[in-house]
């Protein structure tokens, strides 16, 4: 039995989007690296549904120990049990307009002691790779209280990526030979060891 789960999230809603295409890839990577005592989850924020926050009270101001049934909305129960099924998280996000999408920071706006010091690692993705949206990300968790990983694989796309993953069903040989070639499957492999390092004194029996 896994006693760690780690979450990979699907951070846009975005139709049709990339996200779901680039979180297979990552968990095709890592997951061979995952010792049997980790399991790998996906959230998705779009099956989630959330509308624009509308909590009246203060997450942080919540319970530290069960906030759960807290929350005035089931929409918020609800993502708040998901999230506390989680020990650590990689969140997957595209770069939008220079930051995280909206709907990413709105899911996690919602929520606070679910979060609390949980490891947390960012891999992000764009036309310029991602890297502005994940120094944005990385002081977000920093806020939540998490405790995010310092390797942040960021992978470069180009205007013919999404299609032809919504012709084929899977990313093309371009683009993974491409991000092989400046190293991601190195900043995957260390993002990873960052992440279980990071695990390990929490390790439940």
């Amino acid at each position: 039995m896994a006693a760690q789960t780690i979450a990979l999230v699907i951070c846009s809603t975005r139709s049709p989007r990339l996200n779901p295409f680039i979180v297979q890839h990552v968990e095709r990577r890592i997951r061979p690296l995952l010792p049997i005592s980790v399991a790998l989850g996906t959230v998705d924020v779009a099956e989630l549904a959330l509308p624009l926050y509308d909590e009246p009270a203060i997450p942080s101001h919540l319970p530290t120990d069960d906030p759960t049934p807290h929350y005035a909305h089931k929409h918020t129960r609800r993502w708040s049990a998901v999230a506390r099924q989680y020990d650590a998280f990689i969140f997957v996000t595209p770069q939008y307009n220079w930051s995280v999408p909206a709907s990413l920071k709105n899911a996690l706006d919602y929520l606070f002691h679910e979060w609390a010091a949980k490891p947390a690692a960012i891999v992000s993705y764009g036309g310029r790779g991602g890297g502005k949206s994940a120094a944005h990300l990385r002081d977000i968790l920093h806020g939540l209280r998490m405790k995010p990983v310092e390797a942040a694989p960021a992978l470069t796309t180009s205007g013919t990526t999404l299609t032809h993953c919504l012709e084929s069903g899977s990313l093309g040989e371009v683009d993974v030979r491409r991000w092989a070639e400046a190293g991601v499957e190195e900043q995957l492999e260390a993002m990873t060891a960052e992440l279980l390092q990071a695990l390990s004194p929490n390790l439940r029996s």
